[in-house]
């Protein structure tokens, strides 16, 4: 296929709004499809999800499935049949293995303030394990500025996933930074907060993001109000 960069806009994504939740999927999801999007490599759910006070989704299950979730602001509370309570916040990176089969639910915890997060789904490379939850808090690590391996199947990332072709990478990059993308096959690479620019060239605002097929390591360069990056590399 050769290398490949395609740039998606955030207002290109697919949109779910309804009065309590404000939704912005990447790739096909729910009652959105499209046979063209429904993934980019592992990453098959990308979803930017802001829920208003009180609210939240009950209870709902999944199974075998990596699910990792990330809090920009607020905080979402997470509990699952395997007994799991847990108040997840920036900073703090959980992940659920569904596995076997897990119900769980996410509701904002506070009753004043929003919650904005994302939830990103890869599958495991094993199938019918039991159910897990981890949950590990990065901030010194961000501190840095540096990209945060927070999650993959090494012992290196701070969550460990069961699939050998999926890292994530997080950064929260001050002004005027410059990253280096990681290499892999499939890299997405997403701006959740703030402006950068991809090799020079391509300007990324909040929301927007690049899809990156065989691009080798790539340079991102943060702009004047820094940028929080998300970054998965996958087979």
């Amino acid at each position: 296929m050769g290398t490949t960069i395609d740039i998606r806009r955030a207002a290109d994504r697919f949109h779910t709004r309804i009065d309590w939740l404000d939704s912005w999927h990447s790739f096909s999801f729910s009652h959105h499809y499209d046979p063209a999007n429904v993934n980019h490599g592992l990453l098959l759910v990308h979803n930017d999800d802001t829920v208003e006070a009180g609210s939240g989704f009950p209870n709902h299950s999944h199974r075998d499935m990596e699910i990792v979730t990330w809090v920009l602001e607020g905080e979402l509370r997470h509990r699952d049949s395997a007994g799991n309570d847990a108040v997840i916040y920036p900073g703090l990176a959980q992940r659920m293995s569904a596995g076997t089969g897990i119900t769980h639910s996410e509701f904002n915890a506070s009753r004043a303030e929003r919650v904005h997060f994302l939830q990103m789904w890869v599958p495991p490379d094993v199938q019918g394990v039991t159910p897990g939850y981890q949950e590990v808090e990065v901030n010194e690590q961000l501190a840095t500025g540096a990209l945060v391996k927070v999650a993959g199947p090494g012992d290196d990332a701070a969550l460990h996933l069961h699939q050998a072709g999926a890292e994530l990478w997080i950064a929260q990059a001050p002004a005027r930074a410059t990253l280096t993308v990681p290499d892999a096959p499939h890299v997405h690479v997403f701006v959740a907060r703030g402006d950068a620019t991809l090799d020079t060239r391509e300007a990324l605002a909040t929301g927007d993001a690049a899809r990156l097929t065989d691009a080798g390591t790539r340079r991102l360069d943060t702009g004047a109000d820094g940028a929080e990056i998300v970054i998965w590399a996958t087979a």
